[in-house]
């Protein structure tokens, strides 16, 4: 499911797992095909009535580089942000359910590069240099931050079903003090460009690092005019008690308060973001495991909403920018105006750029402009002191009419394609996981079974089974359960698994497994390779997934199904060709 594909059906042997999503015969959700009628029409306004008004009076110079197809059109993207061993490339392996290419973790300093993980037929990583001149990616604009950067800069693919609609930033860790002066290039400045093109920005913190060094302030300030997108996760929290944990969260309140002016509190998620398939690190306290949960599924959710509003957020960032270029034109051609047309151009200039507040506030009056709409006065000096005034093209009423006229009539007739109700807007593609009742208010539970019943032949992936966005168990209120036919990637065996895995660490031990096993009535030789198989760490224990995999395929090989098949046939339903080859 490609939130940028061109309305090709997909190839079914490519997506193993079914899928029980409002699907048309092209392969795309209503969301999907709104998403893109959406960015055709928003391409076309901006490059026909915006981008030549940014283009006349530079608006590059004071704000960001002209808007790319490949950037109106990319996919919906999340920027995680913290200092060093807060759990951001973890957090990445906790929704993906896997590890991409290139990520590496630790206590220490690790990931010391941007890297955005993104979609791909094939694990693979495409430097930083090769990645800014390719036409299929949106980070042509990152060759503004020369070469020093561009090092420091990779894109991870990974075929992983989560990424067909989403693309992930993973930032390097924020240390303090003067160990950041020997980056090379301007960190928050890079912080800024993504942050524009983000969806949702995390910032992520832990109970043992809850100061915010000089860096890390920066590029939180850097977010200023994106705060919608901004949220709080507070990670680790499992290896603090109840009572620490309230007193770190009142530490981070306070962290937060000097650095961000806003007089609403903001909100923060409580939560452990651990990795299925790893084994927790340090001592885990269970006196906050249901608020953990609790918060994690809240944090999950606003995840899941992002893909399902990209269409809206596309819009209102266009609308975002063109309002703030059609203030820039208002602005360079008032200060342009009012030069003389033959001697004392730079003293005016300077004059008016010593003042430049209350030049504002005349083009305000005259233009009848909303003083929330202007720029920072002492920032937009800095950038102008870079350019003389009068090389600058003088006021054009015809390109601000173009733009006027975007604002008032395209932008609004795209707006009201939108759904005006959240029960006419569908699931994008990824179910609720790991509530084990339907909650009425998510997208799944809103839709009768025909509604999200796919076109014969078209099947949607669903995520791995050790991502955090896989439904890890039916969620079906029918008694007979659901049809694991149409969604293979469900664990069925997991009320087996249930009753036999040790309650604290949730796996099955080998003594334990041997009897399950050993009911299937298969021979000892072949349950060996079996076990072989599902314990492909040699933990000498089946987690939950593990223990889904060995029953499958001793169902299949009392089928008298091959094992090498059964095995093939078993990682294809359940997502785990990529991690497993062999």
């Amino acid at each position: 499911m490609d939130i940028k594909g061109k309305g090709k059906a997909k190839d079914p042997s490519l997506t193993p797992a079914g899928s029980n999503i409002n699907v048309g015969s092209d392969g795309l959700t209503a969301e999907e095909q709104l998403y893109q009628e959406t960015v055709h029409r928003l391409q076309k306004s901006y490059s026909k009535k915006i981008k030549p008004l940014e283009q006349a009076y530079c608006f590059e110079g004071f704000h960001s580089a002209p808007l790319t197809a490949q950037d109106i059109g990319s996919k919906p993207m999340i920027l995680l942000l913290g200092q060093y061993s807060t759990g951001k490339t973890t957090f990445v392996e906790y929704l993906l359910g896997e590890s991409y290419p290139g990520a590496h973790v630790g206590i220490e300093p690790t990931t010391d590069r941007f890297v955005a993980i993104m979609n791909g037929p094939e694990p693979k990583v495409i430097p930083g240099h090769a990645a800014a001149v390719s036409g299929d990616l949106p980070f042509s604009g990152l060759t503004k931050f020369g070469t020093k950067f561009l090092s420091r800069f990779q894109v991870a693919q990974l075929n992983n079903p989560l990424l067909s609609n989403l693309t992930l930033i993973d930032t390097p860790g924020i240390l303090s003090g003067s160990k950041q002066i020997q980056r090379g290039y301007d960190f928050t400045s890079v912080i800024n460009w993504f942050a524009e093109r983000s969806d949702l920005v995390l910032l992520l913190f832990d109970g043992y690092k809850l100061d915010i060094s000089d860096e890390f302030k920066g590029a939180i300030q850097s977010l200023r005019g994106h705060e919608d997108k901004v949220r709080i996760v507070l990670n680790k929290c499992d290896q603090i008690n109840q009572q620490q944990l309230m007193r770190v969260y009142g530490a981070l309140m306070w962290s937060l308060g000097k650095v961000i002016p806003t007089p609403e509190v903001n909100r923060v998620y409580l939560g452990s973001f651990w990795p299925k398939y790893k084994t927790p690190v340090g001592t885990v306290y269970e006196d906050n495991i249901d608020l953990l949960i609790s918060e994690q599924r809240d944090l999950l959710r606003d995840l899941r909403s992002i893909p399902k509003n990209a269409a809206l957020r596309r819009v209102n960032e266009i609308v975002k920018r063109a309002r703030q270029a059609r203030v820039h034109a208002h602005i360079i051609g008032h200060l342009r105006s009012e030069l003389p047309s033959m001697f004392g151009k730079n003293k005016k200039a300077k004059a008016m750029l010593d003042d430049l507040p209350a030049e504002f506030r005349k083009i305000q009056v005259k233009y009848n402009l909303p003083p929330g709409d202007f720029p920072n006065p002492e920032a937009f000096k800095k950038d102008l002191e870079a350019f003389k005034i009068a090389d600058f093209n003088k006021f054009s009423q015809r390109l601000i009419a173009n733009a006027d006229e975007a604002l008032a009539s395209d932008f609004p007739r795209l707006m009201q394609k939108f759904p005006t109700s959240n029960n006419q807007a569908g699931n994008f593609g990824f179910p609720d996981s790991g509530s084990s009742s339907q909650d009425e208010t998510t997208p799944s539970a809103r839709f009768s079974e025909k509604q999200r019943t796919p076109a014969p032949g078209v099947h949607v992936p669903y995520p791995p089974p050790y991502s955090a966005m896989a439904a890890s168990t039916s969620t079906s209120r029918n008694p007979f359960g659901e049809d694991t036919d149409g969604n293979p990637g469900i664990l069925r065996f997991r009320t087996l698994f249930d009753g036999n895995c040790d309650p604290k660490s949730k796996v099955v031990s080998a003594d334990s497994a041997r009897n399950v096993l050993s009911q299937s009535g298969l021979p000892t030789e072949l349950l060996r390779e079996v076990w072989t198989i599902a314990d492909w760490d040699s933990r000498g224990e089946l987690d939950q997934v593990q223990f889904e995999v060995a029953m499958r395929i001793c169902e299949r090989l009392k089928a008298h199904e091959p094992l090498d098949a059964s095995k093939a046939s078993v990682f294809a339903e359940l997502g785990l060709l990529n991690r497993f080859h062999g």
